[in-house]
């Protein structure tokens, strides 16, 4: 398995939270005049909350943004060494309102984007040569292959970046993290499509509503690939379920022979800038999650399974 600090035994993870953000920086906001990022107090802020994760029972983050959300190869290295706290980084982006410029070849009329190869190149060499760091060139190898679909459903642009994101899956021996758009299973088709074995997949959203509502989870896991209900805790927002059917979601795919396809996250926001924190514990599903699973009868064999046995096979490089 790729860490910031280079490969160590999937065995050796732990308990994982398999879709953070340590940091999340909107493109630019380093240089808002409002906004000041001061490297100690990030460090500190972000070692202090891994260090709780650890004391939870945690033993690895993946930091699921991929590129150009502020991710910080160096910080993650030495907040990794301080906390003992395995971090996985990720490659990849999405979805396509994300992407600048550079990402679309200029020459035709309108622009187009960047053709799936291309994507899949840049993508795996950032596991293979290393991830980019500004003015060091490479550092660590990422982990993980993480991109978004639009919301509103997969442009032709998101359509390269998630053939992109298999191909170089499929080159590196890493997994796919895929945040779906309008359609999870169409989305997902997209990466088996490019020959991408199903259990080489995560698909991350899981617990919004309307995923919920057209069945989504039990489809995914279905396909044989991994289900992520990746908001837990975050019970004020109309977007996502709540905390009690995210319990009934997990019972009901426990019941339906899927506890090996169950993957559980939050989404936290380890320090945000240039937009809306989310200040929640890397450890909250450890904490209160899991209780509220054991009180409704999940198991504590399945439980270790979703936290420890699924990530572990996910993330394995083969």
């Amino acid at each position: 398995m790729n860490t910031v600090l280079g490969p160590v035994p999937a065995a050796d993870l732990g308990v994982v939270a398999v879709h953070e953000s340590l940091l999340s920086v909107v493109p630019g906001a380093e240089h808002a005049y409002d906004i000041t990022i001061d490297r100690a107090e990030v460090f500190e802020t972000l070692a202090g909350k891994l260090t709780a994760f650890r004391a939870a029972g945690g033993g690895t983050v993946v930091d699921s943004t991929g590129m150009f959300h502020g991710r910080d190869v160096r910080l993650y290295q030495a907040l990794s060494r301080s906390t003992g706290v395995h971090v996985v980084a990720s490659t990849g982006m999405g979805p396509e309102e994300d992407l600048g410029g550079y990402f679309l070849t200029p020459q035709t009329n309108p622009p187009t984007p960047w053709p799936a190869e291309r994507f899949a190149d840049l993508f795996a060499r950032e596991v293979t040569e290393g991830m980019v760091v500004p003015r060091v060139e490479r550092r660590g190898s990422a982990g993980i292959v993480a991109t978004t679909a639009t919301r509103a459903g997969a442009t032709p642009t998101d359509q390269s970046l998630v053939r992109g994101a298999a191909r170089a899956a499929l080159a590196t021996g890493l997994p796919v993290s895929l945040r779906h758009g309008a359609d999870a299973l169409a989305d997902l088709q997209l990466v088996l499509d490019e020959g991408l074995p199903a259990d080489r997949v995560v698909v991350g959203g899981l617990d919004r509503a309307e995923a919920v509502a057209a069945g989504w989870p039990a489809a995914v896991a279905e396909r044989g690939a991994y289900v992520a209900i990746d908001h837990v805790g975050l019970d004020d927002d109309a977007d996502v379920v709540r905390d009690a059917d995210r319990v009934a979601l997990v019972t009901q795919l426990v019941e339906a022979g899927a506890a090996d396809r169950v993957l559980l996250s939050s989404n936290a926001i380890g320090q945000a800038f240039g937009q809306p924190g989310y200040d929640l514990p890397f450890g909250h599903v450890l904490t209160s999650f899991v209780p509220l699973l054991r009180s409704h009868g999940v198991h504590d064999e399945d439980v270790q399974r979703f936290l420890v046995g699924n990530p572990r096979d996910l993330l394995a490089v083969r």
